[in-house]
C-alpha cells in the first residue's frame, strides 16, 4: 500500500503558526491512501494561534483549515464522503455550529456524524472535526 502524508506549508495563511502541533504530537495533517484523503481531526485555532470563543468562530476556522487541507491536495469540501464532529457541550452549541456548516458544506453532502464527548484536548475547544474526502476517478496526484 503505497501512502503519502501531506504536509502543511509553514506559510499557509489559514494555518499560520499552527503547525507546530504535527511535529510535536507526531501526526500529520491528513494521509493520502487508496484515493482517499484521510484528514486529522481540526480545532478551530485562528492563523495567529488564538482561540475564539464563540462556536460559530471556532467552526468557522475548523471548517477553513479541512477546506485548505483539502485544497493543498486539489480537492474541495463537496469531495467530502465522510465527516465526525466531536463536541464537548452539542446541546448548547449545536445551533451555531449548523448555523456555520450550513455556509461551508452544500450538495452532496457527506456523510456526518456527531458525536457528544465528555471533552478534548484542551477545556477552549468546542469542536473538533476529522474527515475522509475522495480524489476524483481516475486521479493520479
Amino acid at each position: 500500500m503505497t501512502t503519502y502524508a501531506v504536509s502543511i506549508p509553514e506559510d499557509s495563511e489559514v494555518f499560520g503558526t499552527t503547525t507546530g502541533g504535527f511535529t510535536r504530537f507526531e501526526y500529520s495533517a491528513a494521509v493520502r491512501a487508496h484515493g482517499l484523503l484521510f484528514i486529522a481531526g481540526q480545532v478551530g485555532y485562528r492563523p495567529d494561534g488564538s482561540l475564539p470563543e464563540t462556536i460559530e468562530e471556532q467552526t468557522e476556522w475548523v471548517l477553513r483549515r479541512t477546506e485548505e487541507v483539502l485544497r493543498l491536495e486539489g480537492l474541495a469540501l463537496s469531495d467530502l464522503v465522510e465527516v465526525v464532529s466531536y463536541h464537548p457541550d452539542m446541546q448548547k452549541h449545536l445551533a451555531g455550529f449548523l448555523e456555520v456548516k450550513k455556509r461551508f458544506v452544500k450538495e452532496p453532502f457527506p456523510a456526518w456524524s456527531m458525536i457528544g464527548v465528555s471533552g478534548l484536548a484542551r477545556p477552549e475547544f468546542l469542536l473538533e472535526v476529522r474527515a475522509v474526502a475522495a480524489y476524483p476517478d481516475g486521479h493520479t496526484r
